[in-house]
């Protein structure tokens, strides 16, 4: 068997991502309270790793990325807040981690305000994510797993043009029920970035 010919690219020591809405940048310490306004909604958290969160929470399960830019690493990861660019409100934030530095491939989350929903701004943020995974990164691979209950990651899945790879039956036991996962995931090679305006 022969090494991997993927190498990661060296980190942006800042990165910030603009499309006509919003905007993507590192999460810090001063986005606590707007992030647990959104993270502490149980509904909002229903298909998520974590019940509703508070600051503290917040702080305790991802403050370990504050700032950071870096996918390499033990416990590494990028967490971008999405402001919207019209009055620099925090609507919702990415992740992008588990690197898989030899396959060149990473998972991709998301999580948004209902405040901000059905108005196209997660497929605008979440495009914005794999642009920069593919285009600063390096990456070769992303995936997104979701809980097949979750109807509109699954459809913002379906609206970015990834593949639906897999579905994975009764696959964990998760918030009290045993839960199916669909993984969904897009090459660099097949991936169309927006037009520049």
């Amino acid at each position: 068997m022969s090494a991997s010919p993927f190498v990661l690219p060296s980190a942006p020591a800042s990165l910030e991502v603009v499309r006509d809405r919003v905007r993507l940048r590192p999460f810090l310490e001063g986005d606590l309270d707007a992030m647990a306004v959104y993270r502490g909604d149980a509904d909002v958290c229903r298909f998520l790793p974590f019940e509703p969160q508070t600051t503290d929470d917040i702080r305790r399960r991802i403050g370990h990325l504050f700032g950071q830019t870096r996918l390499e690493g033990d416990r590494a990861g990028v967490v971008l807040v999405i402001e919207r660019v019209a009055d620099g409100a925090i609507i919702g934030d990415l992740v992008l981690f588990h690197l898989d530095g030899d396959a060149g491939s990473a998972e991709i989350g998301w999580v948004l305000s209902p405040s901000a929903g059905g108005q196209g701004l997660a497929t605008e943020a979440v495009r914005a994510l794999i642009d920069t995974a593919f285009s600063i990164y390096g990456l070769r691979r992303l995936v997104a797993r979701i809980d097949a209950d979750n109807v509109r990651s699954l459809a913002l899945a379906e609206r970015l043009g990834m593949r639906r790879e897999a579905h994975l039956v009764e696959n964990e036991w998760f918030k009290g029920r045993w839960s199916d996962e669909v993984d969904y995931a897009v090459l660099a090679r097949e991936w169309t970035p927006p037009r520049e305006a």
